[in-house]
């Protein structure tokens, strides 16, 4: 198990080097002057000159990646042009909003999705499968945006169970700084109220991104599980007297599962990456709000930042699927 990790991880080297050119090099191709943004309106060509050199700007693109690259190495992401601030610095401020988030998405979609898809298949062409494959194609089908708006409007305006939007209440003081997650530094701290707070923040933004990912892992495993249920293995312990849940959990779950697990991976990465609209309603304070800003006064380095952030993320995640097959499947560890 060790050898296999030890190559995967070894695999993840070149994948990274890669995607850091690219995206640098994307984020310089593109249109615009970001120093005549940064230097203001009524900045003088000299002015404006002092910010190129200042950034390096002037440099050929080959040298600009390489002070970039070794900085990287040396754990410093760039300075931003707009605001002058360290992009690792706003990285910490901002991440661990967006993890909590799409940690809360993605543990409500596993929860629901992978006991749904079971019973749904358990029960096949009976009401709760034909009820699991309604709210499957009606949540994968609703744009998260739409969603959001009703779930603002249902629970936050009409009924006033929820917040409207953010992440803490600005008159109450949050827990003190230890994860990131709102939610864990509170019971970390034995703060019962402020994690009840944090969670009545968390609730609708999670539940709005987590449709999407519930409805694909419930049809996942719902496939998967009627196709372990036709093995010859499962008929062969219905034959020697095992109960059916027996077989359900300890062999057919087992390995419906595998096909899952790379739904669940991809989804991690792209919650990252689509959290922007999101965050946007719920003014959620994270990488998604804080790349959009950025976005708009053209300023790369945030921008970069954040995609590698989300790069690293999804291969992270995607090493850890890998290694769930192996754990769950040990014909792949020989691969």
């Amino acid at each position: 198990m060790l050898r296999y990790a030890l190559r995967r991880i070894v695999l993840l080297i070149p994948v990274l080097v890669g995607l850091s050119m690219l995206v640098f090099a994307i984020a310089r191709l593109l249109p615009g002057d970001p120093a005549r943004l940064a230097a203001g309106p009524n900045a003088t060509p000299t002015e404006i000159a002092e910010v190129v050199r200042t950034f390096g700007l002037d440099k050929p693109l080959p040298v600009q990646y390489w002070n970039y690259a070794r900085g990287l190495l040396r754990g410093e992401w760039g300075r931003s042009i707009y605001t002058r601030r360290p992009v690792l610095q706003d990285l910490e401020v901002y991440l661990p909003a967006t993890l909590e988030l799409v940690t809360a998405a993605m543990v409500l979609a596993v929860a629901l999705g992978v006991p749904a898809g079971v019973l749904a298949a358990v029960y096949r062409n009976r009401w709760p499968d034909v009820l699991s494959r309604t709210v499957s194609i009606g949540a994968i089908s609703m744009p998260r945006f739409f969603l959001a708006l009703l779930l603002q409007l249902a629970f936050a305006m009409w009924l006033g169970w929820l917040p409207l939007g953010g992440r803490f209440p600005l008159t109450e003081d949050p827990p003190r700084f230890v994860t990131g997650f709102l939610t864990v530094d509170g019971l970390l701290a034995g703060d019962l109220h402020a994690t009840w707070l944090a969670l009545q923040y968390l609730a609708l933004p999670a539940f709005a991104m987590c449709l999407s990912p519930l409805a694909t892992i419930t049809r996942m495993m719902r496939a998967s599980t009627i196709d372990a249920l036709r093995q010859d293995y499962v008929l062969t312990e219905r034959a020697q007297g095992l109960r059916p849940h027996v077989i359900l959990f300890k062999y057919v779950l087992r390995n419906a599962i595998s096909a899952t697990l790379t739904v669940i991976g991809l989804y991690i990465g792209w919650l990252l990456g689509g959290t922007v609209l999101v965050e946007t309603m719920f003014d959620w304070p994270g990488i998604g709000l804080y790349a959009t800003s950025s976005i708009l006064v053209q300023d790369f380095m945030p921008v970069i930042g954040v995609t590698l952030v989300i790069c690293v993320v999804f291969v992270i995640s995607n090493l850890a699927v890998d290694l769930l097959y192996g754990v769950f499947n040990p014909q792949v560890r020989m691969a």
